[in-house]
């Protein structure tokens, strides 16, 4: 449907081009096809090459060594590795766990998994701009505290947490830091050799790779040990059995290295079009509220509430907008969004928002064109 403005970048992605070319190129008989654990011939070994190569990209993404990469299936086995693989291979007695009600359908379901399991989860509220904040990890803290994991910017607000501070905060008082990065790998600057993050969670999807493959970052100190949720061939060292998916896996670490060369560019253009958008939207300003920060939020993500309106039929009245009324994983639900509820957003403006979440292929008169539509839509149903 050409007619259609993509404006749902949060969500999903299309794979580029140049990502597409090299997933191609590690599925058929004339590339590199073969299992690479197969180490008894030439093929298997070029596709081992093929893993390595982007677990080396992937790496520098993160300023990370090689052997603290993981591959999964996407940041939703990679939370749920971290999280269930690190409170079951502890030995240390100590059962307290402390997460976010913003976070992740993936990881607050893991919390709540341990919950039923004997571990005490504190969660902590966000601020009404949507993050984390150091004071409430601070307090949180205690000496029985595991570990502490919390999202780096959140899908639905943009919202940045600022896990530079926490990550100092939460290892001076003993416990293990894990970072949902799902929404920023590869938009904003991460670096492992100064952030004192323990493990790390990053998807191709995100990030115009392909779905269904992602990566756990989980720092080589001799501290971290994570207990397998899959068993099988012990492939990752043990960590996650399964044979690697070559194509997917090359696929990605092209897309991160892509990301990181064009990081600078693609943050200033998503800024520059979400202002845009908000000028285009001036005449109505009035009738809409912005949940979130939107100065210090992540450049491609606007939340925006239509007091006195339903969200879904300001989605229904916009069928040229592929927009978003929360989370991808509950945009089914007649519930209002668990995070903007956690922010303290009343229950009739939460089911009002719309998520705005910009990308890569945004152009310019996609904007305008998306500014109009929904211009014309609150002249129609607004409150005057």
């Amino acid at each position: 449907m050409s007619s259609l403005i993509y404006l749902d970048y949060a969500a999903t992605t299309p794979v580029d081009p140049r990502v597409a070319e090299v997933l191609a190129k590690h599925l058929t008989m004339d590339g590199v096809f073969a299992n690479p654990a197969s180490r008894s011939h030439l093929l298997g070994w070029q596709a081992e090459a093929a893993v390595e190569k982007a677990r080396k990209q992937v790496a520098q993404l993160l300023n990370a060594d090689t052997r603290e990469i993981v591959w999964t299936s996407g940041a939703t086995e990679a939370n749920n590795l971290a999280i269930k693989g690190l409170v079951e291979a502890d030995t240390s007695g100590r059962k307290h766990l402390i997460s976010s009600l913003s976070e992740h359908k993936a990881v607050i379901d893991c919390f709540s998994y341990l919950e039923q399991h004997g571990y005490e989860v504190t969660w902590l509220e966000p601020s009404k701009s949507g993050f984390v904040e150091l004071e409430s990890v601070k307090s949180a803290l205690r000496p029985d505290t595991l570990l502490v994991s919390l999202m780096h910017v959140n899908n639905e607000t943009g919202a940045v947490t600022d896990i530079a501070s926490i990550g100092e905060l939460v290892h001076a008082g003993g416990a293990f830091f894990h970072v949902d990065a799902a929404q920023s790998a590869g938009k904003l600057a991460l670096d492992m050799a100064t952030l004192k993050v323990d493990m790390l969670s990053i998807c191709a999807h995100k990030i115009y790779g392909p779905k269904g493959v992602g990566a756990l970052y989980v720092r080589r100190n001799g501290q971290v040990e994570l207990a397998p949720q899959i068993h099988g061939g012990g492939h990752e060292r043990g960590m996650r059995s399964g044979t690697l998916a070559t194509h997917q896996i090359a696929a990605m670490g092209e897309a991160l290295a892509l990301a990181a060369q064009e990081m600078s560019e693609q943050a200033a253009q998503q800024r520059r079009l979400k202002s845009m958008f908000l000028e285009l939207l001036a005449d109505v300003r009035n009738r809409m509220t912005i949940n979130g920060d939107v100065e210090n939020g992540v450049p491609g993500i606007l939340n925006l509430g239509f007091p006195g309106l339903d969200g879904q039929l300001l989605l229904s009245a916009l069928p040229n907008l592929a927009i978003s009324s929360g989370s991808a994983c509950t945009s089914a639900s007649m519930s209002p969004s668990h995070v903007l509820s956690a922010m303290g957003v009343p229950e009739d403006e939460a089911l009002s928002s719309l998520r705005f979440s910009f990308g890569r292929y945004t152009t310019e008169q996609d904007i305008r064109s998306a500014a109009a539509s929904l211009s014309a839509v609150l002249a129609k149903l607004g409150p005057k």
